[in-house]
């Protein structure tokens, strides 16, 4: 069972939260400043004093316990974007894909739920409520094997 309650910043704040650990690794080797004698040394930035980049020492167990903090469990992966919607060339290259496919960009999301006519009685509204997966749809389906098991 999970007990979860909004956010008291809002839904932004829990994407920029998030996104520290979805598309960043833990610390960068440029931050490393020495190790020794057992001991790590790392440059941070204090946030709370006015973005001021400062160094810490900590005990190489302590920096270790702190760096696994940070490493995902196993079956969980980082976001990752190559090829197509790698950053460095995403909207040239989205923007070749569906020139090609001789197709237009989707609308923004703030208006991606939009309103169509209904195909039968070409007068309601239809709009999307769920999506569901290939094993849900072929359970719906009368000559499925799914759905002869489930009478």
């Amino acid at each position: 069972m999970v007990y979860a309650k909004r956010p008291f910043a809002g839904p932004a704040q829990v994407l920029t939260y998030l996104s520290r650990y979805t598309h960043r690794i833990a610390i960068a080797n440029s931050r490393l400043v020495s190790m020794a004698e057992g001991k790590v040394t790392f440059r941070w930035r204090d946030y709370a004093h006015g973005h001021q980049t400062r160094t810490m020492t900590l005990e190489a167990d302590e920096f270790l316990r702190r760096f696994l903090l940070h490493v995902l469990p196993a079956s969980f992966v980082r976001i990752r974007y190559f090829g197509l919607l790698a950053n460095r060339h995403r909207t040239r290259l989205l923007n070749l894909c569906r020139s090609h496919l001789q197709t237009h960009a989707p609308p923004p999301l703030a208006t991606a739920v939009v309103a169509h006519r209904c195909q039968h009685c070409h007068r309601g509204h239809m709009r999307r409520v769920e999506i569901l997966s290939p094993i849900q749809v072929s359970a719906w389906l009368p000559d499925s094997p799914q759905a002869e098991n489930s009478s």
